[in-house]
């Protein structure tokens, strides 16, 4: 059985937004044909923490996906950024997966150690949050992993490099690159 990918993006905030570039991004996904893996679109999330954390929450209660990438627009980056971590008030959650290795042999990728301090941000915390407290120590059953991929606006230039990144992403999760 395929292994079940949840990928998620924004709708847009700005009114000179014509679209966001993690959902161009993940359209650009939708249309690749035979995966090795079941993507499964959660896609145009509201840009306000709350509302958009509840969705992704159920649909991960829902499917129980065997991996998770929330995606962002990052209108001022130039590359692909996986996030590091993220914050919420004093609260810092690391992510566990292995992300130089998750990386290894991108070319438009980079780790950030910076989400945003935005409705990016506090979706990664409340999911990464949700993630931890579902864990099962005690039968050390540990989450699904789950990154957050910032996207920088897709170009003609830029397109194929980021796909191609975010491809190799994908099937390194779907292979269990943890950490």
């Amino acid at each position: 059985m395929s292994k079940k990918i949840l990928l998620t993006s924004f709708t847009t905030w700005q009114p000179h937004q014509p679209s966001n570039a993690s959902d161009d991004l993940l359209a650009e996904i939708a249309r690749v044909e035979n995966l090795p893996y079941l993507p499964i679109f959660l896609r145009h999330l509201p840009v306000e923490v709350g509302a958009a954390s509840q969705k992704a929450i159920a649909k991960i209660v829902e499917i129980q996906p065997d991996a998770i990438i929330c995606c962002g627009m990052a209108e001022n980056r130039i590359e692909l950024t996986v996030e590091s971590q993220a914050r919420c008030g004093q609260d810092t959650i690391k992510n566990p997966v292995d992300l130089p290795s998750l990386i290894a042999g991108t070319t438009r990728t980079a780790i950030s150690h910076d989400a945003g301090k935005f409705v990016c941000e506090g979706l990664y915390y409340s999911v990464l949050d949700y993630l931890q407290r579902q864990a099962a120590p005690e039968i050390r059953r540990c989450h699904p992993p789950c990154i957050f991929v910032h996207v920088p606006i897709l170009t003609p230039k830029n397109l194929a490099a980021i796909v191609a990144d975010f491809l190799l992403i994908l099937q390194r999760l779907a292979q269990g690159v943890m950490g």
